[in-house]
C-alpha cells in the first residue's frame, strides 16, 4: 500500500473537514504514493522520533499534532520545524498528521478519555456545525463516586505527575462527567450547561480556575496525557484495513513538559 492508501483509511474515519479552522492536519511532508513498509505513530514529531523510524525502518510518521502547523516561508533549516522536514525529506520519510479531526469524530480522542473513566451515555460537549454526530468533547455518567476518589482515578489512569483541579468546587460526589482532549478550556461553559459536576481536559489557566471553579470541579490532567491516547487509536484504524502492515507506537516519546 501506499503513503495515499494510508492517508486515506485516516481520514476515511476521521475526515479532514472535521478540523478546526486554525489546523493543519492531513499530509504533511514526502510523496503520497510511496511505498509504506511500515508506520510509526506518535504525539509529536521531533528528532528522537525521526531517528526511532530510521532506527526502525519505518518510512511513514503518523503524528496527532502537525508537524508544521504554520506556513513554512523557506526552508533553510532556520528553526526546529525546518530542521525536522528537511531531515524527513532527507531520510525518505513521509509525515501524515490527524489532529482536530480526531479530536471531533466520534470514537476520536475524548471518546477514548470517556471509556478509561468508564463513563457511559456519551453525548457530544460541542457539536460540530458540519455533523451533530461530530464535535469537540464528550459528557457522560459515571457510576457515583466520592470527589476525591475519582480524581485519584484519574490521575492513575493518566499517570499524572502532579494533578490540579478547582479545589473551591462544593461538589463532594461525581455523577456527571465532561472530558476533552488537549486544550478544552473553551468547553467549561459547555460543560456546565450540559450539568457536568466535573470537566476533564488540559492546558487550564488559572483564571478559569477561580472564575468558573465554584460552578464546576476543572481538573487540568496535562495536553500531553490527555492525548497520548490518539496513539491507540490511529493503530487501530490502520490495523484494521491493514492488519499485516508493521505499525509501531512510538518507544522513545516521552512529555516534553517536566514537573520537579
Amino acid at each position: 500500500m501506499k503513503v495515499k492508501d494510508i492517508a486515506a483509511t485516516i481520514e476515511e474515519f476521521a475526515p479532514v473537514s472535521l478540523q478546526e479552522s486554525y489546523d493543519n492536519a492531513g499530509m504533511q511532508v514526502g510523496d503520497p504514493e510511496m511505498e509504506v513498509s511500515a508506520i510509526l505513530l506518535c504525539l509529536d514529531v521531533n528528532e528522537d522520533i525521526l531517528k526511532e523510524a530510521r532506527d526502525r525502518e519505518c518510512n511513514l510518521i503518523v503524528s496527532h499534532h502537525p508537524l508544521i502547523f504554520r506556513g513554512l516561508k523557506s526552508l533553510t533549516g532556520a528553526d526546529m520545524t525546518q530542521k525536522l522536514v528537511i531531515d524527513a525529506l532527507k531520510s525518505n520519510i513521509a509525515v501524515y498528521s490527524a489532529h482536530t479531526n480526531l479530536d471531533s469524530v466520534w470514537d476520536g480522542v475524548s471518546h477514548e478519555i470517556a471509556a478509561r473513566l468508564d463513563i457511559k451515555r456519551l453525548e457530544v460537549l460541542e457539536p460540530s456545525e458540519r455533523d451533530p454526530r461530530a464535535g469537540l468533547g464528550v459528557v457522560g455518567d459515571i457510576t457515583p463516586l466520592p470527589k476525591i476518589e475519582f480524581l485519584r482515578k484519574v490521575k492513575e489512569t493518566f499517570k499524572v505527575a502532579a494533578l490540579k483541579y478547582s479545589a473551591q468546587s462544593p461538589s463532594v460526589v461525581v455523577r456527571r462527567v465532561a472530558v476533552c482532549g488537549g486544550s478544552g478550556s473553551s468547553l467549561i461553559g459547555a460543560a456546565i450547561k450540559a450539568k457536568a459536576d466535573i470537566l476533564v481536559t488540559g492546558d487550564v489557566k488559572y483564571h478559569d480556575f477561580t472564575s468558573y471553579g465554584s460552578e464546576i470541579i476543572i481538573v487540568d490532567i496535562g495536553h500531553y496525557e490527555s492525548e497520548l491516547c490518539s496513539r491507540e487509536i490511529l493503530c487501530r484504524v490502520i490495523r484494521d484495513r491493514y492488519e499485516d502492515l508493521p505499525v509501531y507506537t512510538s518507544l522513545s516519546e516521552s512529555n516534553p513538559v517536566k514537573v520537579l
